[in-house]
C-alpha cells in the first residue's frame, strides 16, 4: 500500500541553519498493516508523515502509495487518500463551524466531490450521525453545535472520524492522543484500534509510549537522525518487552534514547 523508497529531504541546504532530517529512508507497509514509530525528539518521525503527505517534496527517493507514484503530487491532492491526525486537538477542525459542517467538508475532500453544502443530502446527514454515534460521546445529538464547544477528546474523537468517514488508503497518526487526560487518551485509542481494524486501514502512528508501541498494530519502527534503525515484527515483537526494545536502540544507535517522555512511559 505505501512504498518509500531511499527518500532523504535537507531544509536550509548551504546555510548555517542546514538539517539533515530524512537519510535514505526506506520502508513498505502492506495493506493494513498498523506500525507504530518511536524515536528521539528531532529523530525524524513527523518529517517523514509531512514528507508523506507532501507537505515539502523530497530531495530524492521516490514515494508510492496504493501502486501510485505521489513523490512530487501537490499535498491537497494527496489529501483525500490520506488520513493526517496531530498532537494538537484543536488542529484539524474548524471551531466556528458546526460539527455537521466539518464532517461534510471531510467527508467532500476524501469522496473527491464538490460544492459541500449545496449536496449534503439527507442520507449524508444519516450517515454523519451513524458515524458520531459510534463514538459514544453523544455527539450524533450536537450535530448543530460548534466544534469550538467541545472538549479536547471530543474534538480529536471528531478528527478521527474525519479522517476515516470515507476510507484513506492510509492513516497519520502523530501522537494523537499525547495532549489528552489519560483516560481520554485510552479511551481515544482504543477507538482508533477499532476504526482501523473494522476497516482494514493502513496505518503509521508516532507515540512516546514504549509499552503502546509494542502492544499497538503489528510492528514496531524506531527512528534515530532521520533513519529508520529498527522495524520490529512477528514473533520478536510479541516477546520483545521494553527494556529488550530500548537495548537494541542502544546497540543500533550507539547511545541511550534520550526523550524525557518516553523514558518515563517506559
Amino acid at each position: 500500500m505505501l512504498s518509500i523508497r531511499n527518500i532523504s529531504k535537507t531544509f536550509h541546504p548551504g546555510t548555517v541553519n542546514e538539517k539533515t532530517a530524512l537519510k535514505s529512508v526506506s520502508l513498505e507497509m502492506k495493506s493494513g498493516d498498523f506500525a507504530t514509530i518511536v524515536g528521539s525528539n528531532g529523530a525524524g518521525k513527523s518529517t517523514l508523515f509531512n514528507a508523506i503527505t507532501g507537505a515539502f517534496y523530497v530531495d530524492e527517493g521516490q514515494i508510492l502509495l496504493g501502486g501510485e507514484d505521489i513523490t512530487f503530487k501537490k499535498e491537497y491532492l494527496r489529501s483525500k487518500d490520506i488520513g493526517h491526525l496531530f498532537q494538537d486537538p484543536l488542529l484539524g477542525t474548524a471551531p466556528h463551524m458546526t460539527i455537521e459542517e466539518n464532517m461534510a467538508l471531510a467527508y467532500m475532500r476524501a469522496s473527491g466531490r464538490h460544492s459541500p453544502f449545496g449536496h449534503i443530502s439527507k442520507k449524508d446527514k444519516e450517515l454523519f450521525r451513524e458515524q458520531l454515534s459510534l463514538l459514544d460521546m453523544g455527539l450524533e445529538d450536537r450535530m448543530k453545535n460548534p466544534v469550538g464547544l467541545l472538549s479536547g477528546g471530543q474534538r480529536q474523537a471528531l478528527t478521527l472520524l474525519m479522517a476515516t468517514v470515507v476510507t484513506p488508503k492510509i492513516l497519520l497518526l502523530d501522537e494523537h492522543t499525547a495532549a489528552l487526560d489519560p483516560a481520554t487518551a485510552e479511551k481515544v485509542l482504543e477507538l482508533t484500534k477499532k476504526i482501523v481494524a473494522q476497516r482494514g486501514i493502513t496505518c503509521l502512528m508516532v507515540t512516546h509510549n514504549m509499552h503502546q508501541a509494542l502492544e499497538t498494530g503489528n510492528r514496531t519502527l524506531m527512528m534515530y537522525n532521520g533513519r529508520i534503525i529498527l522495524d520490529v515484527t512477528g514473533k520478536e515483537r510479541e516477546n520483545m518487552t521494553v527494556e529488550e526494545l530500548l537495548e537494541k536502540f542502544k546497540k543500533q544507535a550507539g547511545e541511550l534514547l534520550d526523550n524525557d517522555r518516553i523514558l518515563l512511559s517506559s
